[in-house]
């Protein structure tokens, strides 16, 4: 079990050697394999009370933000940019406005990939974002090209697809949707109909993405009850 002390101790190593300024807890824990579950609820309720047990005050910028702010502020300056920022336009924004978030803020979401993959995920949430996730699609690579013995393997992209069979959606995935419809076609009483697919790197991960999203309207396996305004959200997604 980490102790109480332990934490502390590294809440100081590490605060020191970020100038003085404690990390928020996200980075805490990549930087010390700390877990959140190792202090929520057993010695403090929140990071804030271990910072200021160690002898040092919160981060303002990095506690007074949750995840769904951070990216709605993204998608806005990435909307006023016409652009994704990179790193010095996130900068500038920050030094000219007091309310935007600094660059180290954002560093808890992420990679730039991985932010990039979690803004995208936001905006398919929402009616107004259209724009930002056209940017994100193309920002994000359908296939990747990886070196292995100095040779160039392109890796396969899959689909999670959306089918329907009389009032109810499929949510699955495949590296060929064709023949899961077809697959389909002769088990299911009434005509299947594929409504989109998304290509994607990682079929399973998309498919429990998209699962997770609609859990709420599941029906049973991977079957939903979706409304029009699902079926929008899952078409607009181009790839994941």
């Amino acid at each position: 079990m980490v102790t109480k002390e332990h934490i502390l101790q590294e809440i100081k190593r590490t605060t020191e050697e970020n100038g003085g300024r404690a990390l928020g807890w996200r980075k805490f824990e990549s930087e010390t394999g700390i877990n959140y579950s190792d202090w929520r609820g057993k010695y403090w309720v929140r990071w804030s009370d271990a910072v200021r047990e160690a002898g040092f005050a919160p981060n303002q910028l990095s506690t007074a933000y949750d995840d769904g702010e951070l990216l709605a502020k993204f998608a806005q300056l990435a909307r006023e940019l016409a652009h994704l920022p990179v790193d010095g336009e996130l900068r500038m924004k920050s030094r000219r406005d007091s309310s935007f978030p600094s660059t180290s803020t954002f560093e808890r979401l992420g990679g730039k990939m991985k932010l990039v993959r979690r803004l995208h995920e936001y905006c398919l949430s929402r009616e107004d974002c259209d724009d930002v996730a056209q940017m994100c699609d193309a920002y994000l690579p359908r296939t990747k090209i990886v070196l292995e013995k100095n040779k160039d393997r392109e890796v396969k992209v899959g689909f999670v697809y959306l089918m329907k069979s009389g009032q109810f959606y499929k949510i699955g995935h495949s590296g060929a949707p064709g023949c899961r419809q077809y697959d389909l076609t002769i088990q299911l009483p009434e005509k299947v109909e594929l409504i989109h697919k998304i290509p994607t790197e990682a079929p399973e991960a998309a498919e429990r993405f998209w699962h997770e999203r609609f859990q709420a309207k599941r029906k049973g396996g991977e079957w939903f009850d979706l409304t029009a305004s699902d079926v929008k959200s899952f078409r607009r997604c181009k790839s994941m």
